[in-house]
């Protein structure tokens, strides 16, 4: 499938659509896959505009029964996702102890109750940490973005002998990892 007719339908300038609320009958499968790394390709060739794929994600939901598609007023198109859709490029802490984190399409979320770390297994096996974006969606922390965080972390002492890496933001405690209390010192997992 040819991706302007589905762009037609959508203002590149405009806020997110509420695509919460599209509900169209029709539904194709679409060669587009979003990789683990973040990059968006779509029939084999990495989509290389910026802001193509920031227009993309804006019409992005899960459904209830996992699939990711690509939705307008008029149809859904699904798509692969290897991972999740959206990685945290750029974590920063504003005065009022709150930490802001930006994804790879723009998307600036406040960590804290509406918005929290959670732990959870990548398709490699590892556990990272990853945060609920909108719409069902989340992102993945950028590994340059987790150790910029576990260096402002803390511990705290977990049942079992487990410390738990994280900190807080907005009085909520956000995860970033778990230790063993034998790991050496300053090993991550």
């Amino acid at each position: 499938m040819q991706l302007d007719p589905l762009l037609a339908q959508i203002d590149p300038e405009g806020e997110i659509p509420p695509v919460d609320r599209w509900h169209p009958e029709y539904l194709g499968e679409m060669d587009l896959t979003i990789a683990a790394d973040g990059r968006w390709i779509h029939e084999g060739t990495a989509i290389a505009r910026p802001r193509l794929v920031r227009l993309l994600s804006t019409i992005l939901r899960r459904e209830p029964d996992g699939d990711y598609v690509l939705v307008t007023p008029a149809e859904r198109q699904r798509i692969r996702v290897e991972d999740r859709p959206f990685l945290v490029v750029d974590a920063e802490r504003d005065g009022d102890d709150r930490w802001w984190l930006t994804t790879n399409v723009g998307d600036r979320l406040a960590l804290g109750e509406a918005h929290r770390l959670v732990l959870s297994e990548t398709p490699a096996g590892e556990t990272v940490p990853e945060v609920a974006v909108r719409f069902g969606l989340a992102a993945r922390l950028g590994r340059n973005v987790y150790y910029r965080l576990v260096e402002q972390a803390e511990t705290r002492q977990l049942g079992g002998g487990t410390l738990e890496l994280g900190l807080t933001s907005q009085g909520c405690w956000q995860p970033l990892g778990r230790l063993d209390a034998d790991t050496p010192d300053g090993e991550l997992p």
